[in-house]
């Protein structure tokens, strides 16, 4: 009703800035996030720890349009490093400026979302290296970084991709906020405009757009668990 199109076409004319959006707050997200975890836990109750936990506890109370604000006035109008706003430039028009566009949006989703990776990657790292096959290796002088790395991250991932199969899955449904304050056509803000111009074609195609992309990440969850863990293939047979 609004746009004069069919639904459908209206939406996935959204959907790759959205995606686009996803994935890089998801790369931001897992590169802070994951290492800051794992290094907690091999420094547990120390000074180096509790930084970290300060940190993550920042993350996950702070809102995400405080944030973006935040980074505003320091990125864009303080340092001028970043642009803030803008007509959106579409990647395969001028990767760089949309790249230049898209990192500010970008780590505002993936503050909050590294800050919860930290806190469950660290749970999970303090709970495998207090196992008997971890205390086994090191006793056998299995160096420190190779039983980190090799023995105590893949078991420890399990809860991250769960994490980050469900925060995909909201970040693809549209990050409402984060596209309204950066003015991007993303499918977020889409589902804004919609509600409030009462366009409920398009809200309803929305949602359920929306709830296939959920059930698909569950999906590939589900795969990505038989793949990190041999003993779910083997109890599946």
């Amino acid at each position: 009703m609004t746009f004069g199109k069919p639904v459908l076409d209206v939406i996935l004319e959204r959907f790759p800035l959205t995606l686009e959006l996803a994935l890089l707050s998801m790369v931001i997200a897992l590169a802070i996030g994951l290492p800051a975890g794992i290094f907690a836990a091999t420094r547990n109750e120390k000074p180096s720890d509790l930084a970290v936990r300060i940190f993550a506890m920042i993350g996950q109370s702070t809102p995400n349009f405080v944030f973006a604000l935040l980074a505003i006035y320091v990125l864009s109008v303080g340092f001028g490093v970043l642009p803030a706003m803008g007509e959106f430039t579409p990647f395969l028009e001028n990767p760089l400026r949309n790249l230049g566009q898209m990192i500010l949006p970008a780590l505002t989703l993936g503050f909050a979302f590294a800050a919860a990776v930290t806190r469950i990657s660290r749970s999970a790292m303090l709970d495998i290296l207090s196992d008997d096959y971890i205390r086994t290796a090191r006793a056998k002088g299995v160096p420190a970084r190779k039983v980190i790395w090799r023995h105590a991250l893949p078991n420890a991932l399990i809860p991250v991709v769960t994490l980050s199969g469900v925060e995909f899955g909201y970040l693809l449904g549209g990050a409402v906020i984060v596209e309204q304050i950066f003015a991007l056509p993303g499918l977020g803000r889409m589902v804004l405009d919609a509600i409030l111009q009462r366009d409920y074609a398009l809200v309803q195609g929305s949602v359920l757009f929306i709830a296939l992309n959920f059930m698909i990440v569950n999906l590939l969850v589900d795969l990505a668990y038989a793949v990190l863990d041999p003993r779910i293939r083997l109890g599946g047979k």
